[in-house]
């Protein structure tokens, strides 16, 4: 039973292990993996896309301001339709012909009447023509408004940043708990064999009952099954936490992690109480909102603002592709636009406006009372954790001692295997109940830095 001891002496240092982080001058990877989670999710990605082009579309606005300068051709030709004679020769022929009588000579040649056809004959009109919008409230109030988008798309990102460190978090716990899990399972695996063992040489020396080897060999199937559940659970825990890195499924993943100095944290944040809810992205969403549908009010209320604009066209026109100093010209001038009757849109466009910023408002409202609660809610989980957290120090140490005590008991002959095997299993349950809730302590108290906005994003 020497191994036996040693064996259980082994899980305790194993546990006491996972309790205190290893390797506390170890490197936090978990810090490093967040970084790169924030580099590169593919969610986050395309968040990012969808802020270019928030972007652009400002730039776009921007651009509503500067002249526009466009190149506009337009070729025709037509024959048929109306016409309009003109008898230019029967009109000056009998002037010509007295001239010529008058002149003694033929100077005044004869004229032939002339039919002016309506519709051109190769005719073009080639010109550039310069735009700009010299009252228009309109791109005014649109480029306010795509500056307001622009920042709205960037409060979505954080927000879906500040969601990603907790997942992040939260499944690196839950690797670290399913790893961790193996080991203990696996070292009950072989104190269970041990067992087995032990229980077959008592009875092959007569010393021992054939029904302890029956039942420390269900023993050893129960641990077998669940080691193999756990190293599932672990398989699985890897794989989403590479999924979240956008990683390869195999990637490995480290676990050199100071617990000892997070659960110190932990209990420092318990010694406060838990304030307000803080500036949370959500709730600068729906500040920008506001102010969106506040610039869309005041847009929808100058719809009575005249727009201006005028144009330069610089050109050449005529009839056979001719180029010359009679074909070409400018023309400028100023276009105005002037609502006078529309059916009442505007009035009712106003006042769906207000509706909208009405109900924006009351949203805020609204959000705020949610996060507070949702603050408050995970703040207690985090107590609620903390307090199963050190209940499960004080059941390990005390189904460590009871181990100890049965196992010299069973040695001087005291105690029964059937007493032993309970002290066993009660102290894996104890060592795995520790386990759980150290990284369920973790898993809340970043579920309550995801409410509170505690991480600091580097922008």
């Amino acid at each position: 039973m020497r191994t036996v001891l040693i064996k259980w002496l082994g899980i305790w240092l194993l546990v006491a292990t996972a309790i205190s982080g290893g390797n506390v001058f170890a490197q936090d990877a978990l810090a490093g993996y967040v970084r790169e989670g924030l580099g590169s999710n593919l969610v986050l990605k395309q968040r990012n896309i969808s802020l270019q082009r928030a972007d652009y579309a400002l730039k776009i606005a921007k651009s509503m301001f500067l002249p526009s300068v466009n190149l506009q051709m337009a070729y025709q030709t037509a024959d048929g339709g109306r016409n309009i004679p003109l008898p230019i020769g029967d009109l000056l022929n009998p002037v010509y012909s007295t001239l010529n009588e008058l002149t003694e000579s033929n100077d005044f040649p004869r004229i032939e009447n002339e039919t002016i056809n309506f519709l051109p004959r190769n005719y073009y009109d080639a010109h550039i023509r310069t735009t700009v919008p010299l009252i228009n409230t309109d791109i005014v109030h649109n480029r306010r408004i795509q500056e307001q988008q622009v920042r709205l798309s960037e409060l979505e990102v954080n927000t879906y940043k500040r969601e990603l460190v907790k997942e992040i978090k939260t499944a690196y716990f839950n690797y670290l708990n399913a790893q961790q899990a193996i080991v203990i399972y696996q070292s009950a695996l072989e104190l269970a064999r041990e067992g087995k063992r032990t229980n077959e040489r008592l009875v092959e020396n007569g010393k021992g009952l054939p029904a302890y080897v029956l039942r420390s060999a269900s023993e050893v199937a129960e641990a077998e099954a669940k080691l193999h559940d756990a190293e599932l659970k672990a398989r699985n825990a890897q794989l989403y936490f590479n999924s979240l890195l956008n990683r390869t499924a195999d990637a490995a993943i480290d676990t050199a992690f100071n617990r000892e100095s997070a659960l110190l944290q932990v209990a420092d944040i318990l010694g406060r109480s838990n304030g307000p809810v803080g500036e949370r992205e959500e709730l600068q969403s729906l500040a920008t909102a506001i102010d969106i549908h506040e610039t869309a009010l005041r847009m929808n209320k100058q719809f009575a603002v005249p727009k201006l604009n005028a144009f330069l066209d610089l050109g050449s026109q005529s009839e056979g592709f001719h180029f010359n100093g009679q074909t070409r010209y400018y023309m400028a001038g100023l276009q105005l636009e002037f609502p006078i009757f529309n059916g009442n849109r505007n009035k009712y466009n106003i006042q769906q406006s207000r509706l909208d910023l009405q109900d924006a408002q009351l949203q805020l409202e609204q959000t705020q009372q949610q996060l507070q609660l949702a603050s408050s809610v995970a703040y207690h989980n985090l107590q609620s954790a903390w307090q199963s957290y050190q209940s499960s120090k004080s059941q390990l140490e005390a189904a460590q001692a009871y181990q100890r005590l049965i196992t010299r008991g069973y040695q001087a002959g005291s105690n029964s295997y059937i007493e032993t095997v309970d002290a066993r299993n009660q102290y894996t349950a104890a060592s795995m109940a520790l386990l759980i809730n150290t990284y369920q302590v973790l898993s809340a108290a970043a579920a309550l830095e995801r409410e509170n906005a505690g991480y600091l994003l580097i922008q």
